[in-house]
């Protein structure tokens, strides 16, 4: 039976969400985050059609934990997004997202992500498709124009063609992009941020979900943002500093749940390390995520270093989490 299979109306919480950031967000990230937030909807790093449908590996796989679970796609064939998405809804994700917003040349090449902004009438096709075959949400997650084509005007007739196919929920990235020119590191930084843009947006199309995505680092600039919109999507700042999640759930989603602490989400990864390392795995392919846990306290640089110095050794196991720890409270001794 498929996940929220025959649910009518289904929809997500979308009041926070984790953006899809590649190579951040793989599993063991988002498996590392949903301890810290039941509420958060996490999102895979963005995955394209050619991965899925002829790539060796299985670029669909996560852990049952991570719901709710969003798939995003790379892609501009109708046909290929419409076999992945079907293949998502299978194996139980609760969204598929059409990715319209990474600007990186390789993106481009392959004639997908941020470019599609100048093709709505192809991203309204391929959203078509995809909702032809699956009863989960498919979504659109965008930028606010590209490179001279950056006009409210541009931005609307997009959503007006898009929309009409029956995508009514949009993340909108609150920069433009740059398609030649910029890294995509310097489209995350050097356009502008125009978050008036995305609030009139949703002024114009009360009835679309619209989420904000871009240069969120605080619970309360999200608070801020949910004033106006549906929901909001944190980038690098929830990675990075990733305890900033423990109190998603109680700051913006309205639970009373108690604040886990950074000490039991360490504690409750040990059994999923331990699982991975069982499996074949190496320690750091995790430990690489909770760097940032103690991210402005004291201890924060000994915890750092104790993981990066030894978790990528030979044979390294759960002991040298546990001795990273116990190295916080010898540098605050000290």
């Amino acid at each position: 039976m498929l996940k929220n299979s025959n649910i009518d109306n289904f929809r997500l919480d979308r009041t926070f969400s984790i953006a899809p950031m590649l190579d951040w967000t793989d599993r063991h990230y988002r498996y590392f985050a949903r301890l810290m937030s039941a509420n958060a909807l996490l999102y895979t790093e963005m995955v394209t059609t050619g991965a899925i449908l002829h790539g060796r590996g299985d670029y669909l796989a996560y852990n049952q934990e991570e719901h709710p679970l969003a798939l995003q796609l790379g892609g501009s064939n109708s046909t290929e997004l419409a076999r992945c998405a079907k293949l998502a809804a299978e194996r139980g994700y609760d969204e598929v997202n059409l990715n319209v917003g990474c600007p990186s040349d390789r993106v481009q090449n392959g004639r997908f992500g941020a470019c599609l902004m100048a093709e709505p009438e192809l991203v309204a096709e391929c959203v078509d498709a995809m909702k032809q075959v699956v009863d989960i949400p498919v979504t659109v997650k965008t930028r606010i124009g590209i490179d001279a084509q950056d006009s409210y005007e541009f931005l609307t007739q997009f959503i007006d063609i898009v929309q009409a196919k029956g995508c009514s929920d949009f993340i909108i990235h609150a920069r433009k992009a740059w398609l030649s020119g910029l890294s995509p590191k310097e489209n995350r930084e050097i356009p502008p941020l125009d978050y008036g843009r995305v609030y009139q947006l949703k002024r114009d199309y009360p009835l679309l979900n619209i989420s904000i995505n871009g240069g969120v680092t605080t619970l309360a600039q999200a608070k801020e943002h949910l004033a106006q919109l549906d929901g909001v999507m944190m980038g690098r700042e929830a990675y990075q500093n990733p305890y900033i999640l423990a109190e998603v759930d109680q700051v913006l989603c309205g639970h009373q749940r108690e604040v886990i602490s950074r000490e039991a989400v360490i504690e409750a990864m040990l059994p999923y390390i331990e699982a991975h390392l069982q499996s074949g795995g190496r320690l750091n392919h995790i430990t690489r995520h909770m760097i940032g846990l103690f991210q402005g306290l004291p201890g924060a640089r000994a915890w750092r270093r104790y993981l990066s110095e030894n978790a990528h050794k030979n044979g390294a196991g759960v002991e040298v989490v546990r001795q990273a720890l116990q190295s916080i409270q010898t540098e605050i001794v000290d």
